[in-house]
């Protein structure tokens, strides 16, 4: 069962992590968070993947 589990998500963890190596690609090393997280936005979009982008979990210690 759990060898099935890790299948289950095989193809899209391929496809999220050749984003974020286009990313990497395309921009290099330098630049703010900000930048590779609007860039990682739009790769994950031209390539069908949905997402939420930074979203408020709560905690122990309240909202973060």
């Amino acid at each position: 069962m759990a060898q099935i589990e890790t299948m289950k998500y095989s193809e899209l963890t391929e496809k999220i992590i050749g984003c974020a190596m286009e990313v990497h690609r395309q921009l290099g090393n330098g630049f703010q968070e900000v930048i590779y997280q609007r860039a990682l936005e739009i790769e994950m979009y031209e390539q069908h993947i949905s997402y939420e982008r930074e979203y408020e979990i709560s905690s122990r210690r309240g909202k973060i």
